[in-house]
């Protein structure tokens, strides 16, 4: 029997190379985006936004209704913020925790009652190397991708007994067009921080613009979904990015400071 397999955030980017590459692989996918309009693509789209709880709910019940089960969410749907903490609206604070923290554990909560009635279900939460530190001008970022993070690791523990695994990925910087969905805080002119911020845009685009291939991430997530008994983390990306969250393990916490900082051109 195939299994079904509920991908959040589908159209594009990381989302939308896993679900093809799932497709391919014999399993039953139900991708979900915002819009589903214009889309042409080899699996079902769900209209969903996972900000919105009955939008949730309905997409969740839909599978349930046609298929009977879900065997595997992979919570990818996400946005990127960025400014001095400052200068960010908190309209856009609030955005950026409802759909990569509050949206992900709202997407679990429908899907639970189905995974413990089966006895069975595997949950991957893609987090970001960017949740293992506050990285300068994307602390908002960091922070909701870190409580996602460490939600995973008290959910691991409450579901175990249900036959329930959990999991994250953490991706690095991937070539995808999460920089075009990105909030900007825009450059205030006479800002005290408007030179370094520009610079620091300029930056993050660069790094993401030649970033990895997301087809790699979605075969990390296939290897996963094969794994028995997943690990709680599990970090995909470029040498320096994985080792920079075991360098904040064994350096002394200012001295990493300094370290980030230098990599991000900070030092005055």
């Amino acid at each position: 029997m195939k299994k079904i397999v509920l991908i959040t955030g589908a159209t594009s980017g990381i989302g939308k190379e896993t679900a093809l590459l799932l497709v391919q692989k014999g399993f039953l996918v139900y991708g979900t985006a915002r819009n589903t309009d214009h889309h042409n693509l080899p699996f079902r789209l769900l209209p969903m936004d996972v900000r919105n709880e009955a939008s949730v709910q309905a997409a969740v019940q839909q599978i349930i209704a046609e298929v009977g089960r879900i065997d595997i969410l992979i919570n990818n749907a996400g946005v990127g913020i960025t400014g001095a903490l400052e200068e960010l609206p908190t309209e856009q604070l609030h955005n950026v925790f409802a759909t990569n923290l509050y949206g992900a554990i709202s997407v679990i909560q429908q899907v639970l009652p189905t995974m413990r009635a089966q006895h069975s279900g595997l949950i991957i939460n893609i987090a970001s190397i960017a949740g293992y530190m506050g990285l300068p001008f994307r602390g908002a970022y960091s922070a909701s991708k870190g409580a996602l993070l460490l939600i995973t690791e008290a959910l691991r523990m409450e579901v175990k007994p249900f036959g329930i695994e959990v999991t994250t990925i953490s991706p690095g910087d991937y070539a995808t067009d999460i920089a075009s969905r990105r909030y900007h805080a825009p450059v205030i002119e006479n800002s005290a921080y408007a030179q370094v911020y520009q610079e620091q845009l300029n930056l993050m685009n660069e790094h993401v613009n030649s970033g990895g291939n997301p087809a790699e991430m979605a075969a990390k997530i296939l290897k996963v979904i094969n794994t028995p008994h997943p690990k709680v983390h599990y970090k995909q990306g470029s040498f320096l990015q994985k080792i920079s969250i075991a360098l904040k393990r064994l350096l002394p916490s200012k001295r990493y400071e300094k370290m980030l900082m230098k990599h991000y051109h900070l030092n005055h």
